[in-house]
C-alpha cells in the first residue's frame, strides 16, 4: 500500500517488478491517497505528502504483531518478514505454549515459554544448536 494511485502501482508493477517476480506479485497493491491509513499507523507526512516505508504484520485479530518503518533509502527484507510471518502464523497455531528466537526459521527448534526458561535460554542454545 502506497498513497501511489492504483495507475502507478500498475506502471510499477509492469516494468519493475515483473522483471524481478516471474508474473508480477501475486496480489493487488493498494493505494492510501491522502495518506488516511498511513496517518492512522503515524507513517504519513502530511507536510510533504509522503509516507515513510514500513511493513506491518497484523494477525486474523486484527492485532499489529510486528512492524518495522525505515527511512526511504533503507531497503527491506523481504526474506526476513516471510520468516516472521511463519514464526507468527506458528506461535499462533500453537496458542503460544512455543516461542521462536531470533533468526528462527521452519523446521527449526523452538523455546517453551514460562519461567523455567528465564536465565535459561543460553542453555537451550548450547543442547539443541539450533539457533544458527
Amino acid at each position: 500500500m502506497s498513497i501511489d494511485s492504483q495507475f502507478t502501482h500498475k506502471m510499477w508493477n509492469d516494468h519493475e517488478l515483473s522483471k524481478m517476480v516471474e508474473g508480477g506479485i501475486p496480489y493487488p497493491m493498494l493505494s492510501d491517497a491522502g495518506g488516511k491509513i498511513g496517518s492512522v499507523y503515524g507513517i504519513y507526512d502530511e507536510n510533504a505528502g509522503v509516507e515513510t516505508r514500513g511493513r506491518f504484520i497484523i494477525d486474523p485479530d486484527g492485532i499489529v504483531q510486528g512492524f518495522e518503518v525505515l527511512t526511504p533509502p533503507v531497503g527491506r527484507n523481504i526474506n526476513e518478514s516471510f520468516r516472521q510471518i511463519q514464526a507468527f502464523q506458528l506461535v499462533r497455531e500453537k496458542n503460544g505454549s512455543e516461542a521462536t528466537p531470533s533468526g528462527w526459521r521452519p523446521g527449526k527448534a523452538t523455546l517453551k515459554p514460562g519461567v523455567d526458561l528465564v536465565g535459561n535460554v543460553w542453555k537451550e542454545w548450547q543442547t539443541k544448536q539450533a539457533f544458527d
